[in-house]
């Protein structure tokens, strides 16, 4: 398992259309994802939990990865967290 603590910088949070592109990027892969913001644990696989959790502009979420393509995966989400996605 790998993981990383990122900040939101989008200025509307994880609303439904990042959530839809982060959703979709990370079902490309084989490992398991989850997202940990605040005492939220997500399943970064599923716009609904994502969706769910309101996270919002300037929260620190901690991605976890684990899987056959985790570092690949860990590196996507992390970059696309960290640079918005609208």
């Amino acid at each position: 398992m790998v993981s990383k603590t990122v900040k939101v910088v989008d200025k509307m949070g994880f609303h439904m259309r990042p959530a839809n592109v982060f959703v979709s990027e990370m079902a490309k892969y084989k490992s398991d994802i989850t997202l940990e913001a605040g005492d939220k644990e997500i399943n970064g696989k599923s716009i609904m939990n994502i969706m769910s959790a309101c996270i919002k502009y300037g929260t620190d979420v901690t991605i976890k990865c684990s899987g056959p393509d985790e570092v690949e995966m860990l590196e996507k989400a992390a970059l696309m967290i960290e640079n918005g996605m609208d």
